[in-house]
């Protein structure tokens, strides 16, 4: 059976540092960012972005991400993989859940979502899941 709920996050510490600038063109940085959730997601996490910015202000990012907390009261650790983009003053980014990468009683924990924040706003957060046996 699948679940949709959604919930919100909050940036609370972000350190990024540039590792490469391309003359007239893209910058290359990594950033540390860590979480909090509140709502159907409850807890903490931290996250590794490889980010590429534009010169006109926009960014394109992929990341994982350690969820510790619960999901709709179901206690555990999980892992996202992200792809998103920042343009118009927003971050948008559409994840899914590492398969095998649960624990405790989120082990079965499978699904994918997507996130919308404007810079400072808390994020809305959208996810469909399911506790489904890994094969």
């Amino acid at each position: 059976m699948t679940f949709d709920t959604q919930c919100t996050f909050q940036i609370t510490g972000w350190e990024e540092s540039t590792y490469e600038e391309i003359e007239g063109s893209a910058k290359l940085s990594k950033a540390k960012v860590t979480q909090s959730y509140s709502g159907a997601i409850e807890g903490t996490s931290s996250i590794e972005y490889l980010m590429c910015y534009g010169v006109q202000g926009t960014a394109t990012f992929v990341g994982l991400e350690r969820v510790c907390g619960s999901v709709d009261g179901t206690a555990g650790t999980f892992v996202l993989q992200h792809t998103g983009s920042f343009s118009e003053g927003k971050a948008r980014s559409a994840w899914s859940i590492v398969a095998g990468s649960g624990t405790d009683a989120l082990a079965a924990l499978r699904g994918n979502g997507s996130f919308v924040a404007g810079h400072g706003e808390p994020a809305q957060v959208s996810l469909s899941y399911s506790f489904e046996p890994s094969a």
